[in-house]
């Protein structure tokens, strides 16, 4: 099966996002460090891109789940692969997500994340998908809102291609 790629939001769409969001975090955490938790892979590009844009200290930590393998659609098993190095205890933590659309996996963990204590806890994602929601799971920073369609593009990713790619892109199998 072969698969085409279109854009859905340009890189400087996303550029902009970003640093409106890098923005408003700086602002709700001013005097305060934030501490910043990728979820791997996917995350990893928006993570580095917010990072930059945050004038508050940042620490960052990393954590990889997969609730996807080679699908386009979520097994709704979570997993997690990689827990973090540090422990979250009295930290004002940040989970980074690439996208939102099952609710699951963040359900289960920023249900984990909150039993490790840490002074606050919020989510910001790149994109959500509430057309998709089946867990309620409040998201506190929110790149775009986009429809129900598999996307790829800035870490976002097809069986692990097209993570790479500048913008978000809809991916069209033929």
């Amino acid at each position: 099966m072969a698969e085409r790629i279109k854009v859905l939001l340009t890189e400087e769409e996303v550029d902009r996002k970003i640093k409106e969001i890098g923005e408003q975090i700086s602002k709700d955490y001013e005097g305060k460090q934030v501490h910043l938790v990728c979820v791997l892979k996917g995350g990893s590009f928006f993570m580095c891109e917010l990072a930059k844009r945050i004038t508050v200290p940042v620490s960052l930590d990393f954590m990889s789940v997969s609730s996807y393998g080679s699908s386009t659609k979520s097994s709704g098993v979570v997993k997690i692969v990689k827990d973090l190095d540090e422990p979250l205890k009295d930290k004002h933590v940040i989970v980074i997500e690439d996208i939102v659309d099952s609710g699951r996996t963040l359900s289960y963990l920023m249900a984990m994340l909150k039993d490790r204590h840490p002074a606050s806890l919020r989510l910001c994602t790149l994109l959500d998908k509430p057309d998709r929601r089946v867990v309620d799971v409040h998201v506190d920073y929110t790149g775009f809102q986009i429809p129900d369609e598999f996307v790829v593009g800035y870490g976002l990713d097809y069986d692990q291609k097209y993570r790479n790619l500048p913008y978000i892109g809809l991916v069209e199998l033929d």
